[in-house]
């Protein structure tokens, strides 16, 4: 049995990769780590604050995705961590020996995640492992 790390934050794309990992670990047989990175922001008494914060946050935008994990009959479990989204994902990868990171995107153009550095891309650029990208279009 292998492990699926799920990049989730309670949007509608975050939703299609956490379908798209439901599906595969049907599959699989793997079992599901949904993580979420809430950090680092600057040093200081402010940063203590907003990182417990976006850490409160991601325990409640995670906990649908996590139910319905659970309700597909999946063995999932979820992991906040102290980084930047990427760095979390790669880091929670390694932990768990992942066969692949999931996540999802808009489906913007490729330019502007390069620009703006986006999660999808900064991973694919990044990770040792397989990282699958799921489109979810803006209407």
């Amino acid at each position: 049995m292998g492990t699926l790390i799920v990049g989730y934050d309670g949007c509608e794309c975050a939703d299609a990769a956490l379908d798209e990992a439901i599906r595969l670990a049907k599959d699989t047989g793997d079992r599901i780590v949904i993580g979420f990175g809430y950090g680092p922001g600057d040093p200081g008494e402010e940063y203590k604050a907003h990182a417990e914060e976006v850490r409160k946050f991601g325990e409640t935008a995670t906990g649908p995705g996590l139910e319905r994990a659970k309700a597909a009959g999946m063995e999932v479990e979820r992991e906040l961590v102290d980084q930047r989204p990427v760095n979390a994902l790669l880091a929670l990868a390694d932990k768990h020996d992942a066969r692949a990171i999931v996540v999802g995107t808009y489906s913007e153009r490729p330019l502007k995640g390069a620009l703006l550095g986006s999660t999808p891309h900064k991973l694919l650029h990044l990770s040792s492992r397989p990282v699958i990208v799921v489109p979810f279009p803006e209407d």
